[in-house]
């Protein structure tokens, strides 16, 4: 009655979770949300940033590099799922985000150059921001402070400004004339190389640099009463970090970025960033803030105030300026009473103090903590893009994901019966709790994330074969359907325990350290893993439990269970061919080997880049159209609609990218689309990876570092021998499926990266699941040879491997058949894989474990002990079992005969004790 009670509970709280995502998915409730598409299903934002160096210097491929690298983990930190970042031309970036609320902050924050500069006030400021004596002055208006200080530039300036007849600023700070005047206005005018009538170019001498102040959120020094009322105020700093005591005194690359973070200040400073220094940076650090201290007590003592009251203190204490990209961020005091040695970093850091919110605090401490790049960026167009695979590819894609889990469904209906309706329910519940994950985790969906999915789907269908499979062998054993729901749980708890602990060790090491892609593909592992697990254990146990109670679910037949073990066929002598097995094994891992080192990958260009082509039409296009049109230069290219969208799929502006091409090819592909879609304005430029060496590098790491992590969770569940066959056969499976790239010429994108990802999670899990029952066996085959127990557990869970991998490839071959060009080569990397993975599970890691746990002296002694397995599992057992095997028991599974074989009597006693228990009234009379 209690466990009645328990399924009754978990029933209802599962109907009420179900209600909240029903909540979750109506448009009309108050708790409604959408699913976050990413670039390559809904588009996004595109933003082009232009390199601009100082004068003499250039930003070279290196350059260009850093500064990818650190935008992408400024993105990355401002939580943008699956970005686009790629280089176009020498000098551009062009930036790709999905999901991006505030555009604005968004773009301002990749761009920063994030200069940080840290000079001593009062010293360094020069010309008429100085009074001579130590005091500051500031000044209101920049033309007013550069025409100070014209005489000064005769011979040239290090920066440029441009004032427009009512003496603001409209262009600059550029390093030269001829750049200013290259400049777009911000009405849009372009300059070229003339100053407008009534316009003046004026600038900063040499080894000086001006440097703003906002005083709305920035307490301002040396603000006269004349300037109190300009929001921004201006200083003339020296400027000089190439001399032999550099000026500003210390920078940005003497921070220790992990001690860079947002805080609320504890001594009424507001909002702060606070800043931890390197060794040599501490020292820097040190030296000014002495220098500082030294001073203020000298001025202190000069006019005989020499008391510690804190306003005189404040009257002659020096500063120390805080300075980001141009501008005066915070100014702290250096109180010369309570440090005369200065401020030593070491222990209490520095900050930057008088920030408006802690978002802002926030945000400043992002770019800090990405370091700075190494130039400046300018923002030099942003438009809306559509979505890389299309309206089309989006429609091919669900209609193959929905034939495909309708065939899943009919399969299990078919080989499971009435526990198949559960497991279809199951699934359905599934679904519905990923669906609401999917929401509240604000998870951006994208491609390598259905590769997530479409694993997760797998491993949930898996979780309930698994029991489904023990349910029948219990039955079969002579347990009653109660009993055996029971047994069957009991006993498969621990395999799909184990197996979801490896899956989600290894999604949460590249969710840790990866990036773009392959993050949202392990975030989606992760989350379906834990669901599945949730949905199997739960959900269908409590379902089976309350049907337990009723009469017509007694029948065996009605789950499949009745009569003789099928499938008998498979019941061969796997570990006696195990040469057999390497064999064939070894021939293909050589042929992918030879494939890989003579033919190579032929990588797309995500990984070499290529051709970019942008060009307008007269009339709107659909998308479509423009990529049947253009399929004929290469594979099916990248093709995205720019702009204002003329309804569906339809556009005036297009970009697309492909495989890189040469002169001839240039012109073929020029001449085709001015004559296909009627027009001139054609650009055609180069363009980068877009998935860098950064992405691949660190999955890298992800995938060796969960290997680690996996080998130690296996030597401490079972034992050390169990995990590496598990490593090895994993690596099978990854050169199998990247040699059958190689040797067929298919072309490797960011999608396949997904797919090997995919293949190395259902690898191991097939894996963990055969090596659970060789470890249940062992202490129930005290006698038998260790080939004979491999051999008894491959034939108990082929069943199950076969069918959960058919249940697997089935929504992938709808993928295949059904599929756009980018899904089919989606498709068919999981298809190589999975059914790799199917194959090294069985023929590999298996045969494998036997080899080295034979090399034990107990497996040792127990060789050749026994006749070679015949037909039927029992057979196999030993000589004690062979009578057994003549009698007519077809219902007899292998682990039931060893336990017979053991001890008959007892085996009969619990049988019995199983179906008293079993029995709702009682005793029947």
């Amino acid at each position: 009655m209690s466990n009645r009670r328990s399924h009754l509970i978990l029933v209802g709280l599962i109907l009420a979770a179900l209600v909240g995502v029903a909540l979750l998915a109506i448009p009309s409730s108050p708790a409604h949300k959408k699913v976050t598409l990413g670039l390559d299903l809904q588009g996004g934002l595109e933003v082009v940033l232009k390199a601009v160096p100082p004068p003499g210097k250039t930003c070279d491929a290196a350059c260009m590099d850093r500064s990818v690298s650190i935008m992408r983990s400024r993105i990355d930190k401002l939580g943008v799922s699956e970005p686009e970042i790629r280089k176009q031309g020498s000098n551009q970036i062009v930036i790709q985000l999905a999901g991006v609320h505030d555009v604005n902050k968004a773009a301002q924050i990749i761009g920063t150059t994030a200069q940080l500069q840290f000079y001593d006030f009062e010293e360094d400021v020069a010309g008429p921001s100085s009074d001579g004596a130590g005091h500051v002055i500031a000044t209101g208006s920049l033309y007013d402070l550069l025409t100070k200080v014209k005489a000064d530039t005769k011979n040239g300036g290090s920066q440029y400004y441009l004032f427009n007849a009512k003496k603001k600023p409209v262009a600059g700070p550029e390093a030269t004339r001829e750049r200013l005047l290259d400049s777009t206005l911000p009405s849009g005018r372009k300059l070229n190389g003339k100053v407008p009538e009534g316009f003046t170019v004026l600038a900063v001498p040499p080894k000086r640099v001006v440097i703003s102040c906002d005083q709305v959120s920035t307490g301002c020094q040396g603000v006269t009463q004349a300037d109190a009322g300009s929001p921004t105020v201006y200083y003339l700093f020296k400027y000089d970090p190439n001399a032999a005591n550099p000026i500003p005194e210390a920078t940005g690359e003497d921070l220790k970025l992990s001690d860079i973070a947002a805080d609320i200040s504890t001594q009424g400073q507001g909002n702060v960033v606070r800043l931890g220094f390197t060794s040599k940076g501490a020292n820097k650090f040190h030296d000014i803030t002495r220098a500082e201290a030294q001073r203020g007590a000298a001025l202190a003592a000069a006019a005989g105030q020499t008391g510690s009251d804190p306003n005189t203190i404040q009257q002659f204490a020096q500063h120390f300026a805080i300075v980001l990209d141009g501008e005066l961020r915070s100014t702290p005091y250096i109180d010369y009473k309570q440090n005369p040695d200065g401020i030593d970093p070491r222990g209490t850091g520095a900050e930057i103090s008088n920030i408006t919110s802690l978002g802002e605090a926030k945000d400043l401490a992002l770019v800090l903590q990405t370091g700075a790049l190494p130039v400046q960026f300018e923002q030099i167009e942003r438009t809306d893009v559509s979505a890389t695979l299309g309206k089309d590819s989006l429609k091919e894609a669900k209609l193959a994901a929905l034939i495909g889990l309708l065939v899943v469904a009919v399969f299990l209906l078919a080989l499971y019966r009435f526990l198949g309706v559960v497991a279809v329910v199951g699934l359905g519940i599934y679904a519905a709790f990923l669906y609401a994950a999917i929401l509240l985790f604000n998870v951006t969906l994208t491609l390598p994330g259905f590769a997530g999915l479409i694993l997760t789907i797998g491993v949930a269908a898996d979780a309930n074969v698994v029991i489904f499979e023990r349910i029948k062998e219990e039955v079969r054993s002579g347990k009653s359907v109660r009993a055996a729901i029971g047994a069957g749980y009991a006993k498969g708890f621990h395999t799909i325990i184990d197996a979801n602990v490896v899956t989600l060790i290894t999604a949460m090491v590249l969710f840790a350290v990866a990036t773009a892609g392959v993050k949202g593909f392990a975030l989606m592992l992760m989350i379906g893993t834990v669901i599945s697990v949730i949905t199997a254990v739960a959900a269908t146990r409590a379902m089976l439990g309350l049907l337990a109670g009723f009469r017509w679910f007694e029948n065996p037949s009605f789950m499949g269970a009745s009569g003789e073990q099928s499938w008998r066929f498979l019941q061969i002598d796997f570990m006696r061919k195990r040469y057999l097995w390497f064999a064939i094994s070894g021939a293909i891992v050589v042929i992918s080997i030879g494939a890989l080192a003579v033919k190579g990958l032929n990588l797309g260009i995500d990984f070499k880049g290529g051709t970019q082509v942008s060009f307008t039409t007269p009339q709107p296009t659909s998308l479509s159209s423009v990529r049947s049109q253009t399929t004929k230069f290469g594979k099916e290219p990248i093709v995205q609609g720019r702009g204002k969208s003329f309804g569906g799929d339809q556009y005036k502006s297009f970009q697309l990218r492909l495989r890189t091409l040469n002169g001839p090819q240039t012109s073929a592909l020029k001449d085709a689309v001015g004559q296909q879609f009627h027009t001139t304005k054609i650009q055609i430029q180069t363009v980068s990876a877009s998935f860098g060496r950064q992405i691949a590098r660190s999955a890298i790491i992800a995938v060796l570092f969960s290997l680690l992590l996996i080998i130690l969770y296996l030597a401490v569940r079972f034992d050390f021998k169990f995990a590496v066959p598990v490593i090895v056969a994993l690596l099978h499976d990854i050169v199998i499926t990247i040699g059958v790239y190689a040797l067929l010429g298919r072309e490797v994108s960011n999608s396949t990266v997904a797919a090997v990802l995919t293949v190395l999670g259902y690898s191991i899990y097939d894996t963990i699941i055969i090596f659970d029952r060789i470890r249940e066996n062992i202490p129930l085959m005290r006698r038998a040879p260790f080939a004979t127990i491999t051999n008894v557990s491959l034939w108990e869970t082929i069943r199950r491997s076969l069918a959960t991998t058919l249940i697997t490839l089935l929504p992938i071959f709808s993928l295949l058949i059904f599929g756009g060009a980018t899904l089919k080569d989606f498709a068919f990397a999981l298809m190589v894989g999975i059914i790799s993975g199917a194959y090294s599970s069985i023929f590999i890691a298996a045969p494998l474990l036997t080899i080295w746990k034979e090399r034990e002296p107990e497996y040792a002694r127990r060789i050749g002990q026994e006749p070679t397995p015949g037909d039927g599992a029992a057979a196999a057992i030993g000589a004690s079992e062979k009578a057994l095997a003549a009698q007519p028991a077809p219902d007899l599974s292998p682990v039931a005969a060893a336990e017979r074989a053991v001890g008959a009597n007892a085996e009969k006693r619990e049988r019995r004790r199983q179906r008293r228990r079993a029995r709702p009234h009682g005793r029947a009379r």
